[in-house]
């Protein structure tokens, strides 16, 4: 026996709207035209949605030459770049497309600012799939910067008309250090209006450093290439309280609870509530005796669906929940 007493619930976690919106898409879709439904990399970063999806006859892909002539397909949450997006409609896809509206909303801001001339910096992680959409809105004229020390190599070609964007799923504390080491190299650098750091983690975020200082441990739902979810157990442990972020409840770790009282659980924002109350039902074995919902703050965003999944004809999708 471990002396857990409590796990208390951060608010709000697990999934956003964006992902709600893209999970939809790919169940509706299957539903209006039936299996195979073709996905252009993982609909969003979760093993246990992806494998969900599989099941009901999603199949997942990198490459377009991979999907057969007149098949649909549907592009990932994270966006895809303006060559994809070409290459698709070449091929003669029935296209939809489940980018998140918040990260459309930083390619439409990318497109017009380009139109003026501008060059861009952009804060993000290299490889990841929302920021090769995001840079591959242009051909040239957008630098990626990881870190503060990436600032000082940045070479734009002008600095009169330079313009800052950042991928949706940062940790606000790195993103808001290296914006000021950017406006402290270019002081003339126009900014996003509203921050390109999207809602849903921004909350996550601030829920996990109110739940943080409450715990002993922070359990974080969430899969390795989510990086909303490794931003999550990052915070934690930064402000000082030991952290692990898990797939699934299997991969908890009795060791982790010994002397332990209080555990504090998160999930990742694309990371279903099933998996939580998995979690939950492992820790409550290993002793814990309550469960209890910090205050936070409620969601309630809805992202409307593309045109031509929307048919009343569809029954609504049986949710992953």
């Amino acid at each position: 026996m471990n002396g857990i007493e409590e796990v208390i619930l951060a608010e709000p976690r697990g999934f956003c709207a964006g992902v709600d919106r893209a999970i939809e898409i790919v169940e509706r879709a299957i539903a209006k035209f039936g299996a195979p439904i073709y996905v252009r990399h993982e609909i969003v970063h979760n093993t246990y949605v992806v494998n969900e999806l599989k099941a009901k006859g999603a199949v997942f892909i990198e490459d377009l030459a991979d999907v057969p002539p007149g098949a649909t397909l549907v592009f990932s949450a994270h966006g895809v770049s303006k060559a994809v997006q070409a290459e698709a409609r070449a091929r003669g896809f029935e296209i939809f497309d489940a980018t998140c509206p918040l990260v459309t909303k930083v390619h439409v801001e990318v497109a017009k600012l380009a139109k003026e001339g501008y060059e861009f910096i952009m804060i993000g992680h290299k490889g990841h799939p929302e920021v090769e959409g995001t840079m591959g809105q242009l051909s040239s004229g957008i630098h990626l910067v990881e870190d503060v020390a990436d600032v000082a190599q940045v070479a734009p070609a002008q600095t009169a008309k330079l313009a800052v964007v950042t991928q949706t799923t940062l940790s606000v504390d790195d993103a808001a250090e290296i914006s000021a080491a950017v406006r402290a190299r270019f002081p003339s650098v126009r900014e996003p209006k509203q921050q390109d750091i999207c809602y849903a983690t921004q909350n996550r975020q601030d829920a996990v450093k109110m739940l943080s200082p409450q715990v002993d441990l922070v359990i974080v739902v969430g899969s390795p290439t989510s990086s909303n979810s490794n931003r999550l157990r990052e915070l934690s442990q930064r402000l000082g309280t030991e952290s692990y972020m898990v797939d699934s409840a299997a991969e908890l770790q009795p060791e982790w609870f010994e002397g332990k009282s209080r555990i504090g659980l998160t999930a990742g924002a694309s990371a279903p509530e099933v998996l939580v109350r998995e979690v939950i039902d492992r820790i409550k074995a290993l002793g814990a005796v309550s469960v209890r919902k910090m205050d936070g703050i409620q969601e309630t965003l809805k992202f409307p669906l593309p045109k031509g999944l929307k048919l009343d004809d569809i029954p609504p999708p049986g949710h992953i929940s």
